[in-house]
């Protein structure tokens, strides 16, 4: 790699854990819906986890004889990961700041996430436009695609 080559490379983290996660977005138990990163790329791609618990609230009542992670809580868990993804492109001035749903298009549940699960969040920008941005999402577990989703959202003050 030349030197200018490197210049341009996108910086890697290769773990962003619950400590950090809270000092980026404002989501507390019970509904931060994600446990750590596994990976992040600057202003391109986060991968966050959720390891799914049967001590979830949600469980008691979805449903209590067949527990399922309600797919609106997957899509926030693919939110969440997006949020830390814009604030830490955006660093230290956008720590705390809220990231706001404004879109979401074509959502797909493809198979039931229950407890015992490792949900696996990717999230790759597609592009922003001033304070607005526009992702991809796919959840996994055990490498099977569970749900997917494009998304857009605002970064504001909190």
């Amino acid at each position: 790699m030349t030197d200018t080559e490197n210049e341009h490379a996108t910086p890697v983290i290769a773990e962003i854990d619950i400590g950090r996660i809270m000092e980026l977005i404002p989501h507390r138990y019970p509904f931060l819906m994600i446990d750590r990163v596994r990976a992040f790329e600057f202003d391109k791609r986060a991968i966050g986890i959720k390891n799914v618990s049967v001590n979830e609230p949600y469980f008691d009542g979805h449903f209590p004889n067949r527990p399922v992670m309600p797919g609106v809580l997957i899509i926030e868990a693919m939110a969440q990961t997006a949020g830390v993804l814009v604030v830490a492109t955006l660093g230290e001035d956008a720590e705390g700041k809220l990231v706001y749903f404004m879109t979401i298009d074509s959502a797909r549940f493809r198979k039931p996430v229950v407890p015992g699960d490792q949900l696996e969040v990717v999230v790759d920008k597609l592009r922003n436009r001033g304070l607005v941005w526009k992702f991809s999402g796919k959840a996994y577990v055990e490498g099977g695609l569970v749900a997917e989703a494009i998304f857009s959202a605002m970064i504001v003050d909190s």
